[in-house]
């Protein structure tokens, strides 16, 4: 008994020692102090910013739109109203609302429960620091505006990650990064929402239209900062990414932004049935479908004794009292009617071609085939080398723990397989498709990167370079050259910390010389390797750039290119896995939406699915 209490003692503290090693870095408490210099007059009245970290000013928690409350939820956001006097932007606003997670700069302790607030249109800006005039003319300087990821339903602009400081200091550009509606109050559509409503009220796509929305405030507003409304250059990540790729779809967003980077994106719609039908109908419903939340919503109020009677109960109700009920809840209840998948995010229908937001019929990388269907601007897309370890590394059938530490691997081959198929999958429809096409409708204005940098620490033995490596998400602070947070992670090896840093500044390089140019070349200082155009074609042919350290081959061209079909061929001539029912669940995974053949998924390997 004293054995098993004495080692119960020792992981226990080695578990605090590992939490006191990773705990998202809290920067000490700074005093912010409006300066007059920052003073700026827009649209709405005049603000004051602060001076930031690198020197750089900043301005935080500017009102872009008035609070979607109210009779604005689930409308189309509209400007905000202006202000007496002046105004200080010192602080972030809100998060919008969400379940609390480390993105959405929650404390752990609130970590799993309701967080941020309906009352979120915010948006960031840091500049080189201007002492004398602020610069205007030709003398603007090129405006990077960030998405930030999060399924669309988790996430925060003012997350200390996506401190703009020693982008815009470095390279002399104005960042901007900007709340959006998300989940259920971001993208949510149902019949009774679309009476007597506009086009864009109609929409359902409310998180794309605040984002729009903070694309008309640059332009009107953006060259009081020093930022130049002519160039902006739109980039985000994950869903942020998406998101990039539904302004380049959207015509609603012409004319608004001149360049785009898509960082592990992708471009894919909900359809109307899945969005809005009940589950069981002819044409299914999502399982988080606006109906199917609405019942689950008459359950837990008492309304309906189970999912059939409130399936009943609301075909009864009209438009209008589905719509009054529906705004008669709270963010916290509407919440409740939906279930989390993985880190706080929700399993939700979202991105709706409406037919005035977005097009309709095209939900995939063949809209960007045709000229006519997409925002032709030059871009960059890029995936990291493991996208699916973040996932992998937080589901609890990967990898051994104890006390939540990581241990060992319950299975390393099969660890590196499954990540290699849904990582190739992801570059697939993140990059080869979508570049494929864009390089056939607007020629050489299209890059594509892999992110490969894997030189994580070991922690209690437990290699995490293995169990991590090139993840999802990873690049970020390579691109804002901020590694004071990383997903709360301290996982950079001191030894690794220059080399890091080198390729940090050629990241920065190459973003930066392409806000500027429309190409990132050889990066601003003219001394990196040339990045060159995507190509069609041979095999044989570079078309992408890799991002690693010099002693993992360092920065390079590259011809890596794979296909859906290639993939296939892969997979089916594949005999490693345990069981037939890991086999078909791999499939489904893998080859999801298009790539899914119920012929070839019936009869899978020797017995089929």
């Amino acid at each position: 008994m004293k054995k098993f209490v004495l080692v119960s003692v020792v992981l226990i503290v080695g578990a605090l020692i590992v939490y006191m090693l990773n705990r998202p870095d809290k920067p000490e408490p700074r005093i912010v102090v409006a300066d007059p210099a920052t003073t700026r007059n827009i649209t709405t009245g005049d603000v004051v910013g602060f001076t930031d970290y690198y020197g750089s000013h900043a301005w935080l928690g500017i009102p872009f739109a008035r609070p979607p409350v109210g009779d604005l939820r689930w409308k189309a956001p509209v400007a905000a109203k202006p202000w007496q006097g002046i105004r200080e932007a010192l602080t972030v606003g809100s998060a919008c609302t969400q379940i609390g997670n480390v993105l959405s700069g929650a404390e752990p302790e609130a970590y799993g429960l309701p967080d941020g607030s309906e009352d979120c249109l915010y948006l960031n800006i840091w500049s080189p620091a201007t002492p004398s005039e602020t610069p205007a003319g030709e003398d603007r300087l090129p405006v990077m505006f960030w998405i930030h990821g999060g399924g669309n339903s988790i996430g925060h602009a003012g997350s200390a990650s996506y401190n703009g400081a020693r982008l815009a200091t470095k390279h002399k550009v104005v960042l901007v990064s900007a709340n959006y509606r998300l989940g259920p109050f971001g993208w949510f559509t149902h019949p009774a929402l679309r009476e007597n409503a506009s086009a864009a009220d109609n929409s359902g796509n409310y998180g794309t239209l605040d984002n729009i929305q903070a694309l008309h405030w640059l332009q009107d507003n953006i060259s009081q900062f020093g930022g130049d409304p002519g160039n902006v250059t739109i980039f985000g990540e994950s869903a942020g990414a998406r998101d990039v790729l539904t302004m380049m779809a959207s015509p609603l967003a012409a004319g608004l932004y001149h360049r785009a980077i898509v960082q592990s994106g992708g471009y894919a719609v909900s359809d109307l049935a899945s969005a809005e039908n009940y589950s069981d109908d002819a044409a299914p419903g999502h399982e988080s479908s606006s109906r199917e939340v609405i019942n689950r919503l008459l359950v837990k109020d008492g309304i309906a004794a189970d999912r059939d009677a409130a399936k009943i109960h609301q075909d009864q109700m009209s438009h209008a009292e589905i719509a009054a009920y529906l705004r008669g809840k709270s963010a916290v209840e509407i919440l409740g009617g939906y279930e989390e998948s993985t880190g706080s995010m929700l399993s939700m229908p979202q991105i709706f071609g409406d037919g005035h937001v977005l097009p309709e019929g095209e939900t995939n990388s063949s809209l960007f085939l045709d000229t006519a269907n997409y925002n032709v601007t030059p871009v960059i897309l890029g995936t990291n080398r493991d996208e699916a370890k973040l996932f992998m590394m937080l589901a609890a059938d990967s990898i051994n723990r104890i006390f939540g530490i990581p241990w060992s691997f319950k299975d390393e081959a099969a660890y590196e397989r499954d990540n290699r198929y849904a990582t190739d999958a992801w570059k697939i429809r993140g990059v080869d498709d979508i570049a494929s096409n864009l390089r056939k409708a607007q020629g050489d204005s299209v890059f594509a990167y892999r992110f490969d940098w894997d030189e994580e620490r070991s922690i209690f033995g437990f290699d995490m370079g293995k169990a991590l490596g090139a993840a999802h998400g990873f690049e970020i602070g390579f691109v804002f050259g901020n590694f004071r947070s990383a997903f709360g992670l301290n996982l950079y090896a001191e030894d690794g910390i220059p080399a890091r840093d080198k390729l940090s500044d050629s990241m920065m390089s190459y973003w930066t010389e392409f806000a500027y140019n429309g190409s990132p070349g050889m990066g601003r200082d003219g001394a990196e390797v040339e990045w060159k155009p995507w190509q069609n074609g041979d095999e044989n042919t570079d078309r992408l750039i890799i991002f690693d350290t010099d002693r993992d081959q360092g920065i390079r061209m590259a011809p890596d290119w794979l296909s859906i079909a290639k993939l296939k061929v892969t997979f089916l001539a594949d005999t490693s896995y345990a069981t037939r029912e890991d086999y078909c669940k791999a499939y489904k995974q893998i080859f999801r939406g298009d790539a899914f053949d119920q012929e070839e998924y019936d009869n899978l390997g020797s017995e089929g699915c």
